[in-house]
C-alpha cells in the first residue's frame, strides 16, 4: 500500500479539477506568476539595454521561484506529517490542471451556438483563443473552440501531468512557469522579438515530449469513445507539422483525423492576417456537438496520461526514497 502513496496528489489534485476546476474568486498562484513575468518585463525594459540578455533573466527568476516556492512549502508540509503533505500537494496539483475550466469555457461557445446566439459565442470563444475573433462566422467559432480544447489538452493536462510525474508539484509548476511565460512575451513580433525568444525556445523544449505523447494518447484512446483511431493515426502523420511551432499542431491533428474535421487554416493576430494551412480534411461540416467530442477526447486523454503519470511517480518515489 505504501508503494501508491506517491500517486494518491496526483489522483486526488485531478478529481479535484475535475470537480470544482479553478474557483474564479481565489487566488491562482498561475495567475500570481504572470504578475511577476509582467512586472520582471517592466522593469528589464527599463534597466537592461540588452532585451535577449534580460529575457534570459527574467526566465531564470520567474523558474527559480515558481519552482523553489512550492517545493519549500512541500517540504515543510511533508515534513510537518504525510497528510499535510498531500493535501497540500494535490491541491497545488488542481491549480497545475485546467480540465474543468476548458471544458467549460468551450461549452459556454457550444451552447451559444446551438441557441444560435452568434455574439454571445464569440464572446465565450474570444476568451479561450489568441486570435481575433470579430471576423469569425459561426463555423469559425466552432472550429476556435475545437481547435483551443485540442491544443489545451496538452498544454493544460497533459504536459502539467508528464511534469508532475517527474517532479511533483514543483515540477509541474516549473512547466506552468515556462508555459506562461511563453503565453504572454514568446512572440514572434517587434515587441516581443529579443525578449520572449528564450521563454519561447523553453517553450518548445519542454513540450516536445509532452505534445506527442499526447497525441498518441489520444489516438490510443478512440476506440474507446468511439472515434476514428485510424484516421486520426493517418492525420497525425500527415499534418504534424503544419504549425509553426513543432509542437501545437501534435494533438490538434490528432483530434482533426478523429471527428474527420478540417481544422486551421487562416487566422487574423492583432489585425494582421497570418496564412496557415489547414489540419486534416474536409470530410464533413463542423457542428456544435463537435466541441462535446473534442472535450470527451480531451477527457480521455487525461485520464490515460494520469494513469501514466501514476505510476510513473510510484516508480520514481519508489527507488529514490522507499
Amino acid at each position: 500500500m505504501k508503494y501508491l502513496i506517491p500517486a494518491l496528489p496526483l489522483l486526488i489534485g485531478f478529481l479535484l479539477d475535475a470537480c470544482i476546476g479553478d474557483p474564479y474568486n481565489f487566488p491562482h498562484p498561475i495567475r500570481l506568476i504572470g504578475r511577476m513575468i509582467a512586472g520582471l518585463e517592466r522593469i528589464i525594459r527599463k534597466k537592461c539595454s540588452r532585451l535577449r540578455r534580460g529575457g534570459l533573466i527574467l526566465v531564470l527568476i520567474v523558474l527559480l521561484v515558481s519552482a523553489l516556492i512550492p517545493l519549500a512549502l512541500l517540504l515543510l508540509c511533508y515534513r510537518f506529517h504525510l497528510i499535510f503533505g498531500i493535501i497540500a500537494e494535490s491541491i497545488l496539483i488542481c491549480y497545475l490542471l485546467a480540465a474543468r475550466n476548458l471544458r467549460d469555457e468551450s461549452m459556454k461557445v457550444c451552447r451559444a451556438v446551438e441557441t444560435g446566439d452568434t455574439e454571445a459565442a464569440r464572446k465565450a470563444v474570444s476568451m479561450i483563443v489568441g486570435r481575433d475573433t470579430a471576423v469569425l462566422d459561426r463555423d469559425g467559432i466552432i472550429r476556435a473552440a475545437v481547435e483551443t480544447v485540442a491544443e489545451n489538452t496538452s498544454d493544460g493536462v497533459t504536459a502539467p501531468l508528464f511534469y508532475i510525474a517527474l517532479g511533483g508539484a514543483a515540477g509541474g509548476f516549473f512547466y506552468k512557469a515556462a508555459n506562461t511565460m511563453d503565453s504572454m512575451i514568446g512572440y514572434r513580433n517587434e515587441t516581443y522579438e529579443e525578449l520572449g525568444k528564450c521563454a519561447a525556445r523553453l517553450d518548445d523544449v519542454l513540450n516536445f515530449i509532452p505534445s506527442r505523447l499526447s497525441a498518441l494518447l489520444m489516438i490510443a484512446v478512440c476506440p474507446v469513445l468511439r472515434l476514428d483511431a485510424k484516421n486520426a493515426f493517418r492525420i497525425w502523420r500527415r499534418d504534424r507539422r503544419k504549425h509553426a511551432s513543432p509542437n501545437s499542431a501534435q494533438t490538434e491533428s490528432a483530434c482533426a483525423g478523429a471527428l474527420h474535421l478540417r481544422l486551421a487554416g487562416d487566422a487574423w493576430y492583432f489585425g494582421v492576417l497570418h496564412k496557415k494551412p489547414y489540419i486534416g480534411d474536409d470530410d464533413r461540416p463542423i457542428e456544435p456537438a463537435d466541441i462535446r467530442r473534442a472535450n470527451r477526447l480531451m477527457y480521455g486523454t487525461s485520464v490515460l496520461m494520469l494513469l501514466i503519470a501514476a505510476a510513473v511517480r510510484c516508480l520514481i518515489i519508489g527507488v529514490l526514497f522507499l
